[in-house]
């Protein structure tokens, strides 16, 4: 069996519940959902069968040895990382969680490190990735981090997420807020028109 096969029958089916208006229809899907998921009773014809018996026999057994091959394959590459992680390890989580945001969160990470397209058609994910394998570790670990913010603030109440990542790593958010509100005033400020000169200013 191949490494392919074991992970798709590895791969569990999903149990979101359907949602439907009507309470009897739940009701009846609830019921059509759990006798699909629940082991069918071996059919007498199975049973009486030795070639249906042993086709069964065989089924079971792959899907043992693929739950097995799963969840060892899965131990072997937890113990492959090092107590302390490598480039490598680092460059391996951060493109695949910089692949799975959008273009709109990427770009706030990548304009952090002056990426941007030259041309529309440019992919931002294939210049930051190209941008990634040439960072050195203490970039990827930052890189890390970023992501992984943003794309738990895709499946989370973002402003807790970014919350409990400054509080876990000790970051002033008053201090930052009251320095942007400092200089969005500024910035109104010089936008503003000079003074008219008075009468009295243009008499002397």
């Amino acid at each position: 069996m191949s490494i392919q096969t074991a992970y798709a029958k590895f791969s569990a089916p999903s149990t979101a519940p359907y949602k439907h208006s009507d309470p009897e229809c739940r009701r009846s899907v609830g019921v059509r959902r759990i006798t699909a998921l629940a082991p069918k009773p071996r059919s007498q014809k199975v049973a009486d069968d030795p070639k249906a018996k042993a086709q069964e026999e065989r089924q079971r057994r792959e899907i043992a040895i693929a739950n097995t091959t799963g969840i060892r394959t899965l131990a072997a590459i937890a113990e492959a990382v090092p107590v302390r992680l490598m480039k490598r390890d680092l460059l391996f989580v951060a493109e695949r969680l910089a692949s799975v945001l959008d273009d709109n969160r990427l770009s706030i990470i990548a304009r952090r490190y002056g990426i941007k397209k030259a041309k529309d058609t440019d992919s931002l994910g294939k210049l930051f990735a190209a941008y990634l394998r040439r960072a050195e570790e203490s970039v990827l670990g930052s890189v890390l981090v970023e992501t992984t913010i943003l794309y738990m603030s895709t499946r989370q109440n973002p402003a807790q997420v970014l919350q409990e990542a400054a509080t876990l790593y000790k970051v002033d958010t008053d201090a930052i807020a009251l320095k942007v509100k400092q200089e969005f005033a500024a910035k109104e400020k010089s936008k503003k028109p000079p003074k008219a000169v008075t009468k009295a200013k243009k008499a002397a």
